[in-house]
């Protein structure tokens, strides 16, 4: 039995393990006492439990178990879920694929932003490089896109770092770089932890200030454009009056959470780091071989079809990076099975994850967990529905799903519009109050922002020690700037 115990949930606490058992074998006596709506909720904050604790043990698991329960419970149906994940498949698409093309970038991208990191010493000028291409790409293509690329440039460059580190004796840089290997020790790995975090975060929020300002931007933003009718340049118009001022606070933010490093901000690179990776970088341009700068030329060929064809929406875009996919490997030569077997390990963990993910969306939905809040704010003066909106999508986002919480709340503001109770200009109001609401207070947890989510359980999160509470602490100066600001400039019409 110890032995079961001790591999029950791998390397977790055990006090993780043993609250994890406990309320599986209370659930059902649990649920007939206090109804389907407490339990229900007591499923939504152990799934966030499980997300917590990602980097000891990965959510499927145990996030799945809790869906297994959740289904013998009763709490929702697999028809539901399977419509769910109808309603979620180019989401899924696009993890599968794009996440998989992205992979078959990765010489262009160090190539790239390694010479950035190289080149740019002022830690405040990179940062906001970094936040404002994510913001620009988000706005226009797609966030888990860009935050895939963040992921893929930095596990490689921690990669090489890594590489030159533990072969410090026998490098064949020249001696002033074995020095500096060789004087890198615990402190120096840190700060280079550190450093990471610092602009993969500084990046991960720039997505979130670029996805909310367009239509395109985030899935949810489609979906209230297409009920309210807009246009692109309607929405981006109707929005502009919270999410302008929401993007320079951001980035204002930024700067002085770098400048007086804060929230676990402010890392350098350590100039004995920074000369290892100039010299790695360098001594890759030499010795690139013809076949190598090819393989270059068609990976910028890609990079330049993927924005093409994310800006102009030319198809979805699971079938984007798919098309991508076949393309970069057929022309660079990369036809066996098990090296293209190999771009799909960092996307389909996270895929099977997002299934259990929509399991509890799906109970959530079908509990109706939040609809007496969307009843209660309904009943207030109108005068200070668009803020009461605001807030009450932004804490639903953080502990759920900001395009659900968007779907459900655009559907019933909607139906009431219909219903003739509100007026056109109120209507409006009220879509931006939702749209800035699921996308801006979300950045608090990894629960609100898929791209949150990937980061957290991806490859780069545990190699760089950035779990659940780091991110919510590092986002934290984001997320009280960014509610106040779009609570201030939320009004009624």
């Amino acid at each position: 039995m110890d032995i079961v115990f001790k591999q029950f949930l791998g390397n977790s606490p055990k006090w993780f393990k043993l609250t994890m058992l406990i309320f599986l074998a209370l659930c059902y006596p649990v649920t007939q006492l206090i109804g389907d709506t407490a339990i229900g909720w007591a499923f939504v904050v152990m799934f966030i439990f499980t997300l917590a604790m990602a980097l000891k043990c990965y959510p499927l698991q145990s996030g799945g178990l809790l869906a297994i329960a959740i289904f013998a419970l009763g709490l929702t149906t697999p028809e539901h879920v399977w419509k769910e994940i109808g309603h979620q498949l180019p989401v899924i698409m696009l993890l599968i694929f794009m996440v998989s093309f992205i992979y078959f970038m990765q010489p262009l991208l160090i190539f790239l932003f390694g010479k950035i990191l190289i080149k740019v010493k002022n830690k405040i000028v990179l940062s906001l490089m970094f936040s404002i291409s994510a913001a620009f790409l988000s706005a226009f293509l797609d966030a888990l896109t860009v935050t895939a690329v963040l992921i893929t440039v930095f596990v490689s460059l921690y990669g090489v770092y890594e590489k030159v580190h533990s072969n410090a004796k026998n490098t064949d840089f020249d001696d002033n770089q074995e020095n500096d290997t060789s004087q890198m020790g615990g402190d120096t790995l840190k700060e280079f932890r550190a450093f990471i975090r610092s602009l993969v975060m500084h990046g991960a929020v720039g997505t979130a200030l670029g996805g909310v300002t367009t239509m395109v931007g985030e899935p949810q933003n489609l979906l209230i454009a297409k009920e309210m009718g807009w246009t692109f340049t309607e929405f981006a118009s109707n929005m502009s009056h919270v999410t302008t001022p929401a993007v320079i606070a951001g980035l204002l933010t930024l700067i002085v959470v770098e400048y007086f490093k804060w929230f676990g901000f402010g890392a350098k690179l350590e100039p004995n780091v920074r000369n290892i990776l100039k010299g790695y970088l360098e001594k890759q341009d030499k010795t690139r071989t013809k076949k190598e700068k090819y393989s270059l030329i068609v990976q910028s060929i890609s990079a330049l079809l993927l924005i093409y064809g994310l800006a102009t929406h030319i198809m979805p875009v699971g079938l984007i990076g798919l098309s991508l996919l076949v393309l970069v490997t057929a022309l660079t030569g990369i036809t066996q099975e098990h090296r293209i077997g190999k771009a799909f390990e960092e996307s389909l963990p996270f895929v099977s994850l997002l299934i259990i993910f929509f399991v509890v969306v799906s109970m959530i939905q079908e509990l109706e967990l939040f609809k007496p809040i969307i009843t209660w704010v309904l009943t207030l003066p109108e005068t200070i529905q668009p803020k009461a909106f605001f807030l009450a999508n932004g804490a639903l986002s953080a502990i759920s799903d900001n395009v659900f919480v968007a779907t459900i709340y655009i559907k019933e503001v909607k139906a009431v519009f219909e219903a003739g109770q509100i007026s056109q200009q109120h209507f409006d109001a009220l879509a931006v109050a939702i749209n800035t609401g699921t996308n801006l207070p979300s950045v608090a947890t990894p629960n609100g922002q898929a791209a949150f989510l990937f980061l957290l359980t991806s490859a780069l999160a545990p190699a760089i020690r950035l779990g659940y509470m780091r991110m919510v602490i590092m986002a934290l100066p984001y997320t009280i700037v960014l509610t106040i600001v779009g609570y201030f400039f939320q009004y009624h019409k």
